[in-house]
């Protein structure tokens, strides 16, 4: 147990900041799960940019390393590229014009 005023002050504030971290972390992982499982492009590119944002915080707060969050970034980025190249349309093919004969 602590003797002193600021160690017990220490405890208090250290236990505050580590619930903030787990809870903040659990909604980041379980964003990251939601976009790896789904397969739409609507929801993905919605929700990709508040993700990677929550992902730079943090990295930034030494919450998870900087290379994770970078290897995150990379992975969400690959499978967004991938579903937006599956599910868009070719794009359409304009008639050649007179002038272009």
């Amino acid at each position: 147990m602590a003797n002193h005023i600021s160690a017990e002050k220490r405890i208090r504030n250290t236990k505050t900041k580590r619930d903030q971290n787990r809870y903040q972390g659990r909604t980041v992982r379980n964003a990251v799960k939601k976009l790896r499982e789904t397969d739409e492009k609507e929801p993905l590119v919605k929700d990709l940019p508040g993700v990677v944002s929550k992902i730079d915080k943090l990295a930034k707060k030494n919450v998870i390393h900087k290379n994770k969050a970078a290897n995150l970034k990379s992975k969400l980025m690959r499978k967004a590229n991938v579903v937006a190249a599956t599910v868009a349309p070719a794009p359409p093919v304009a008639p050649a014009t007179p002038a272009e004969q």
